[in-house]
């Protein structure tokens, strides 16, 4: 996990020295939006996608520009990410859980995004961007709802604990105007099994999440 904060640290860092060798300007931004994540359990060839659930992320860029088209973004972003589905979809020992009852996961994630980009400027009309990269997410909390019940979720590497950190690829497109403002979507793949380690062999569970939002770049 450490090779892999290290490498997109790494990547950011090359960033801003393309970026001073070619005299373009570093371009710091926000932005804040809603997302829509599920989560997906694995095991062998079966594979089952939850309901998903609408939440919302936030946090700040910086663009190192390295060429007129080609610039590397790393950023901080604050995203919630989840899934809901109902009870009966499993057969859960606890019997506070009702069988019909919906159960909504809440994992508040601090993600570190790296992503390289390209931009097709247009005659006085802004620029269209897309791009794709890695990042990396540490859980800061997580819980459970179900009913009226609400429960803290563990972290850690006992059984029915979740692991804190996980990693994936993102994917993003948007317009953004001359002044700085745009309007973005982006999709989130997570890799990893955030599943306790003594599952993750034989399933695991996975985060994906759909986001559109708007910023400004300044």
């Amino acid at each position: 996990m450490k090779r892999l904060v290290l490498s997109l640290l790494t990547v950011a860092g090359l960033g801003f020295a393309a970026s001073a060798q070619t005299e373009k300007p570093v371009t710091f931004g926000l932005k804040a939006g809603v997302a829509f994540p599920n989560m997906t359990i694995s095991s062998g060839s079966t594979s089952v996608s939850f309901d998903t659930k609408t939440s919302f992320y936030v946090g700040g860029t910086v663009e190192f520009a390295v060429s007129d088209v080609i610039s590397i973004q790393p950023g901080l972003t604050f995203i919630s990410k989840g899934t809901k589905f109902s009870s009966n979809s499993f057969a859960f020992e606890d019997s506070d859980f009702g069988s019909t009852e919906k159960v909504t996961l809440n994992f508040n994630y601090l993600e570190l995004p790296v992503n390289v980009l390209a931009n097709f400027k247009l005659n006085g009309a802004g620029k269209i961007f897309v791009g794709a990269g890695p990042y990396f997410a540490y859980a800061l909390s997580a819980n459970g709802k179900y009913g009226s019940m609400k429960e803290d979720i563990k972290f850690g590497e006992n059984d029915s604990e979740f692991k804190r950190t996980e990693f994936g690829l993102n994917f993003l497109t948007g317009y953004q105007l001359n002044n700085g403002f745009n309007i973005h979507a982006g999709y989130g793949l997570g890799l990893s099994s955030i599943a306790d380690a003594d599952i993750s062999d034989e399933v695991t569970f996975k985060n994906k999440v759909f986001t559109v939002g708007v910023g400004f770049s300044f």
